[in-house]
């Protein structure tokens, strides 16, 4: 009876195989098993073999086969890498399996699409033994090849010579990839059959295709085009890196590729994309793995052009915070991009104050949040200079909604919180309502209407004497108008002395006011001097003044 070899493969399952037939075409099990022999071990035991048990059983058909197993594109991979793994080479057998697979290899430009995609995904389970073969290489070659000759892609090579398994216009290595007007595949090319031949389309075909691939592979796909991370300034790579982390099952692995993604946007900037596009960029890369110099580039970008943002935009969803709880919205990037905005040289009070009402807006909308703090309130309603906002009642009503929301606040808290509001810019009618709301306190109500008659009077004083500067100018100017400009200027100069007198009357009546005062003083020493008990006859004495 022939001697049987127990080989245990990846810890997962035991074959037994004949020892003369297994060592016929491989030399590492023929290494193994003399090894194995000298230690009295009648086991052995291969780690990490490429595809594990369904690729040994593949090896173990093609051993007890005489060396004859039908390749196909399904099984090209793995029977590759194993054949190179168990050195199963020219050296031990001439029907090696390792020639065989190489040969087949040979007619990889002929392939048709879906085989090559079927193969390239086949690599997945042993994406390293792949690489390091070079049969992944390979395969990215011609995808790319048969990328560039099924759309409106042109993919070059740099290189002169050759390969076996491309076209005699094609080589490996050197790709230059860019957009191209060429349209008209090859005719010879057989095309996949969810191309449509309309260049029109939102997106290209290709984008759903290669969304079947792992993320190692479509990295090594990129790296080999030569736009990965930072050499990334291709708009259509961008695009369709940015398909794939949309349609991507999870986020493990794929912060390289969400990086590549937003340096295309960095680099290409607003000349590709809009404001909220570069919003929904940042939504679909957030959680990612994001490097924090990659994720400051992009808010950069984003808060240069932030007046061209909309409330939909901001509204970003925020995550947990320090205390335990979700926060609603995620402040801390609306404060980043804002900060941004302020600090840009080129921006404009135009733009400073379309910014303002977009805060504005923001801040009404974040207020009900339960976990909001005051501090990160205000750090929003003061994230922008006062020149931002001609009008505070936008402010107002978001604090109003603020403190209908946290009912248990206390009067300090919501002192803190009036504090960001400008009450000279707040409309009468805001005023107003300020002061007959219960959960302001009455000291801020007090000061507002304060603030708001101050107001009045200095804006009064000066258009008045802004009216009899010009009205004196137009004197001066137009001689002709002379009569009816002096009855215009007499009218503002009685409505001026009207002013003054009106002054001069509360001077006067302070000056009574004191004078009385001190003739009660008097009289008070007087009596005290006397002995005499107080009476009430200065009380009476200062309510005749009135």
């Amino acid at each position: 009876m022939q001697e049987m070899l127990k080989i245990h493969v990846n810890g997962e399952h035991t074959f037994f195989i004949n020892q003369k037939i297994i060592t016929t075409y491989s030399g590492q099990i023929k290494k193994m098993m003399i090894k194995q022999t000298k230690i009295n071990n009648s086991v052995i035991r291969i780690d990490n073999f490429p595809g594990g048990v369904n690729g040994f059983e593949l090896i173990s058909r093609f051993c007890h086969n005489h060396g004859k197993f039908p390749i196909t594109p399904s099984n090209i991979s793995v029977l590759h890498c194993s054949a190179i793994y168990l050195e199963m080479n020219d050296q031990i057998s001439p029907y090696n399996l390792l020639q065989q697979t190489e040969t087949f290899l040979e007619g990889l430009f002929y392939w048709s699409w879906s085989d090559i995609l079927i193969s390239l995904k086949s690599c997945e389970p042993f994406f390293s033994s792949a690489e390091s073969s070079g049969i992944l290489e390979k395969l990215i070659s011609s995808l790319l090849v048969k990328l560039s000759q099924n759309s409106d892609i042109n993919v070059t090579h740099s290189s002169s010579p050759s390969s076996a398994y491309s076209s005699p216009d094609t080589v490996t290595t050197g790709f230059r990839f860019s957009s191209s007007s060429k349209t008209t595949p090859d005719n010879s090319v057989i095309k996949p059959a969810s191309y449509s031949g309309n260049s029109s389309t939102s997106k290209p075909w290709w984008f759903e295709e290669l969304t079947v691939l792992s993320s190692n592979i479509v990295e090594k796909i990129i790296k080999t085009m030569g736009f990965w991370r930072r050499d990334n300034n291709n708009l259509v790579i961008t695009k369709f890196l940015l398909h794939y982390l949309k349609a991507a099952k999870n986020g493990n692995g794929v912060s390289g590729i969400a990086e590549t993604v937003v340096y295309g946007v960095v680099l290409l900037g607003r000349k590709a994309f809009s404001c909220r596009g570069v919003f929904w960029v940042l939504r679909v890369v957030s959680g990612l793995g994001l490097s924090k110099n990659c994720r400051d580039e992009l808010e950069r970008l984003i808060g240069g052009m932030l007046e061209e943002a909309k409330l939909d935009d901001l509204l970003v969803p925020g995550s947990n915070n320090n205390s335990g709880g979700r926060d609603v919205y995620d402040v801390d990037l609306v404060l980043r991009l804002i900060r941004v905005f302020v600090i840009d040289d080129e921006v404009t009070i135009q733009k400073m104050k379309r910014v303002g009402k977009l805060i504005d807006k923001y801040m009404g909308e974040i207020s009900p949040d339960q976990n909001l703090k005051v501090a990160k309130f205000l750090a929003v309603a003061e994230s922008l200079p006062d020149c931002a906002r001609d009008c505070f009642d936008g402010v107002y009503r978001a604090i109003e909604i603020y403190l209908e929301a946290h009912p248990t606040l206390s009067v300090e808290e919501k002192s803190r919180l009036c504090e960001c509001l400008n009450y000279e810019k707040l409309t009468l009618e805001a005023c107003k309502d300020l002061a007959k709301n219960i959960r302001v306190p009455p000291r801020v109500s007090i000061q507002a209407l304060i603030s708001q008659q101050a107001s009045k009077v200095s804006i009064k004083t000066t258009l008045q004497d802004n009216l009899i500067q010009s009205e004196t100018q137009m004197m001066i100017l137009c001689p002709k108008k002379q009569a009816s400009d002096n009855e215009r200027f007499r009218e503002s100069t009685l409505e001026k002395d009207e002013l003054k007198l009106n002054l001069q009357r509360m001077q006067w009546r302070v000056m009574e006011l004191e004078k009385s005062c001190r003739e009660m003083k008097n009289q008070m020493s007087e009596i005290k001097m006397k002995n005499q008990v107080i009476i009430s006859s200065p009380v009476r004495t200062l309510t005749k003044l009135f």
